[in-house]
């Protein structure tokens, strides 16, 4: 099977990821059914609807979720902003996605973010690589609303059985740019055969994905993967030659989270490595 028998809904369909995604899929047959709040900016391909709507709007939701196998949920804030900013989307937004897939018995597939880890400190080697179940430590007021969702996932599926994965996306872009990516980066290609295995898979239960190519310089060890079958076949590593070097801000350097974690920084020393330490 390479497309679900019902329709997929794709929020934030008209940003960078979501245009990729909706072009990829509907190659492959998908129907999807498009949603943001900015317009979408590209002919619609064959098989797709786009209606625009805010995710604070709870009904809106749930019309554009009737009847849907699977919700991919990749609209909100994307960025660093202030938290009235961020709470309405990424916050309340979330709930009404939830809460459309309880009522659909759909499946979510969560765009969250590495920010929701970002205060890890960058491992000196594969033994120190972060696994799954490894504390949150967000690194603003969006890695926060990122680890909020991936954990309103698990109360849905404790509660509710609502299967949920939730994709801990490092840095997806055309081709790494700076050294970090030679950690982070997820190809766009990687990428759509990751949402092709969440919506998918026989079976997903609550999920966590480090979303990123195969990297040697990677962050990011143990997930669950292999229970939707999915393997990345992209590297970083072609590019390190291109990429530059390291920044002149030791925050930015020391973190997994990059330049999120100096954004707004007011510690003098920074913070211990074992997050429920109170050693600097």
């Amino acid at each position: 099977m390479t497309a679900p028998s019902k329709p997929v809904l794709l929020t934030g369909a008209s940003g960078n990821l979501g245009r990729h995604l909706t072009v990829a899929l509907a190659q492959k047959g998908w129907r999807l059914r498009l949603t943001d709040i900015a317009p979408f900016p590209d002919p619609l391909p064959a098989g797709a609807s786009f209606v625009k709507a805010d995710l604070n709007d709870g009904v809106a939701l749930l019309r554009q979720a009737e009847g849907c196998a699977a919700i991919l949920h990749f609209g909100g804030i994307s960025v660093e902003r202030p938290f009235e900013e961020v709470l309405g989307p990424n916050i309340r937004g979330l709930y009404h996605v939830y809460e459309a897939a309880r009522r659909e018995g759909a499946r979510v597939v969560f765009a969250s973010s590495n920010h929701s880890i970002g205060f890890h400190e960058r491992p000196e080697g594969n033994n120190e690589r972060l696994d799954l179940d490894c504390a949150f430590r967000p690194d603003g007021h969006y890695g926060l609303s990122k680890a909020y969702g991936e954990l309103m996932g698990r109360m849905y599926w404790d509660k509710h059985g609502i299967e949920n994965v939730n994709l801990r996306i490092g840095s997806c872009f055309p081709k790494p740019i700076d050294r970090r990516m030679l950690s982070t980066w997820l190809s766009y290609g990687d990428l759509t055969r990751l949402i092709e295995r969440c919506v998918l898979a026989d079976r997903a239960g609550h999920a966590v994905i480090w979303a990123c190519s195969d990297n040697p310089a990677s962050y990011w060890a143990r997930d669950h993967r292999d229970r939707i079958g999915w393997a990345p076949q992209d590297s970083a590593e072609p590019w390190r030659p291109e990429v530059g070097g390291i920044t002149a801000d030791p925050v930015t350097e020391r973190y997994q989270g990059g330049g999120y974690t100096a954004i707004e920084y007011s510690r003098t020393t920074p913070s211990p490595r074992d997050a429920f330490s109170i050693e600097d």
